[in-house]
């Protein structure tokens, strides 16, 4: 027997408060019932649409209007482990905040993503990633020797087409708050603030947009979970890939250009761990569950947001 309408209507309800807006219009319903998978709640497409047509109709509209963040695929791979695509998403990179994706080119799932103060691809992300699936045969790296397909060039360039603006609604709040001059963006201590408590609250929206979007259907495709199997046909073993540090090293040896390596966005200004630890404690006392910060943020509720920044940042200033 499937799920109880009434049962199905409460998930999607939930859903929706937690992640909805981040998703692009035209994937709305594939990557709810993505989101419900991964929670374990199963329900066939048609009915999730259903529900999201009488209980949400501005979702409902938003999804037939089409895809306004699409753009045609630029490129195709013909196995797991073809192509990478690793991809930085900088809107919110003037309040400390940067997303970097690696996206496998036939499945299409994610297979690493990380949240961080800086505008860089880190090496640190790239090599859990080879460790666990495999090596890829377009990726430039002292490793292009070990690939699968010696004849395809190492390296390619190409645009990433499909943009998921969850972070729209925290850089929102952020500009009315600057806007309002209740925060200075030139104050070392209010970017350490705002780099730190955003940063973790858009890891947590890009960490449910990454499992929604591996569990979900690709039409005439499959599930990325599924379509990635057992990872990339080459693999190799830990002792050929270089600490992140000594691969930035190595990188700007062979090219002659640096990474950034360690954030400069805000300066710590704790001088001891217990004053961190302090902090991080009474901010805690007030905001238990940050998740809700972003579930409401995403949902355009943007004053529990603000509250908390500004909080956090008396808090902190109260205590350095």
């Amino acid at each position: 027997m499937g799920l109880p309408d009434t049962h199905l209507e409460l998930e999607v309800a939930k859903a929706i408060t937690e992640v909805c807006t981040c998703y692009i219009a035209p994937f709305l319903v594939r990557m709810i019932k993505g989101y419900l998978d991964m929670k374990g709640v199963h329900a066939a497409e048609t009915r999730i649409g259903t529900v999201l047509r009488t209980m949400h109709q501005s979702y409902h509209e938003a999804r037939r209007q089409g895809a306004r963040n699409l753009n045609p695929i630029p490129y195709q791979a013909g196995y797991m482990g073809h192509k990478i695509h690793m991809d930085q998403n900088e809107k919110l990179a003037m309040f400390g905040v940067t997303h970097v994706l690696a996206i496998d080119g036939f499945s299409k799932k994610v297979i690493a993503h990380s949240t961080l103060p800086i505008k860089t691809t880190l090496p640190s992300m790239k090599m859990p990633a080879v460790l666990e699936y495999g090596i890829w045969d377009q990726v430039r790296e002292l490793l292009t020797s070990h690939r699968h397909n010696q004849e395809r060039r190492p390296y390619l360039q190409t645009s990433y087409t499909r943009v998921h603006r969850f972070n729209y609604p925290l850089k929102t709040a952020l500009l009315q708050l600057v806007d309002q001059e209740e925060i200075d963006m030139n104050d070392s201590l209010v970017r350490y603030c705002v780099s730190n408590l955003t940063g973790q609250l858009c890891q947590i929206g890009l960490t449910r947009l990454v499992e929604s979007w591996n569990a979900h259907r690709i039409p005439g495709k499959g599930v990325p979970n599924d379509l990635a199997g057992c990872g990339c046909p080459k693999k190799i073993p830990q002792e050929l890939l270089p600490h992140s540090v000594d691969a930035a090293d190595l990188y700007s040896q062979q090219l002659g250009s640096l990474l950034t390596t360690h954030s400069t966005f805000g300066v710590d200004p704790f001088s001891t761990e217990q004053d961190k630890l302090r902090v991080e404690n009474q901010f805690a006392e007030q905001y238990s569950d940050i998740s809700d910060l972003f579930s409401r943020a995403v949902n355009n509720e943007l004053a529990p947001y603000k509250q908390a920044l500004l909080c956090l940042i008396t808090t902190t200033r109260r205590n350095v």
